[in-house]
């Protein structure tokens, strides 16, 4: 509870606590990635206009978090990391809500189907990417323990093993994005050509959703080893 936090009590809410919530909505956003691009396979158009519907309203709560910690993070809150790092790090949390929003957008708007010949590696290439942002949630949680602790520690080192981890399973989205990126090339000549287009950017805005949680995970470990 934020009213119950010293700090909170001298000067308003606790950045700290805002960040999680906003990363929670986050990854709450691209956790309806898999779903969609199931119900688009499945031609559930129903389905397909309630998860867009679920990711719009999950992405307009995480930009009121991202507006109330910018507006509760003055320049004279004493902070135990640079004020700049974190707003770095808000901001690549409120890219992953943003391009997941995008990816949901496009898909709707042009009515996009997936194409045949990408469909079997393209749903591990998006849990995995998912699952990037699900860990960068987890270390996320972490941050009351690095604030209790100054960012060092037993904690940070903790903190810091777990962003490894990441950083593997990014690169394991990676490697599976490359394989999806050959198949799309590999049947180009059987799509419409601005689908084609199309699908490049997809991948690309999906790969997106890994690449910055690991840039969130990767502003976590720059916080840690300035202490």
């Amino acid at each position: 509870m934020l009213g119950t936090n010293p700090l909170g009590r001298l000067f308003g809410p606790n950045p700290f606590s805002l960040l999680k919530q906003h990363m929670r909505l986050a990854k709450d956003c691209a956790e309806q990635l898999p779903a969609l691009f199931g119900a688009i396979l499945e031609g559930n158009s129903e389905e397909i206009a309630r998860l867009q519907g679920e990711i719009d309203r999950l992405e307009n709560e995480a930009d009121q978090v991202h507006k109330t910690v910018r507006q509760h993070l003055p320049r004279t809150f004493m902070l135990p990391v640079d004020r700049r790092d974190l707003l770095d790090l808000l901001e690549m949390q409120d890219k992953i809500a943003n391009v997941t929003q995008d990816i949901a957008g496009l898909l709707v708007e042009r009515q996009m189907q997936i194409p045949s010949g990408i469909s079997e590696p393209l749903m591990p290439f998006v849990r995995e990417c998912v699952g990037v942002v699900r860990l960068t949630a987890t270390i996320m949680e972490e941050m009351d323990e690095l604030l209790e602790t100054g960012f060092s520690g037993p904690e940070a080192r903790k903190v810091s093993e777990m962003i490894d981890r990441l950083n593997d399973a990014e690169q394991e989205s990676d490697n599976t994005g490359a394989a999806v990126s050959r198949a799309l090339f590999a049947h180009e000549d059987q799509i419409n050509p601005v689908s084609v287009i199309f699908w490049y950017r997809l991948l690309e805005w999906i790969g997106d959703t890994a690449d910055y949680a690991e840039a969130v995970g990767n502003r976590l470990r720059l916080m840690i080893a300035q202490r």
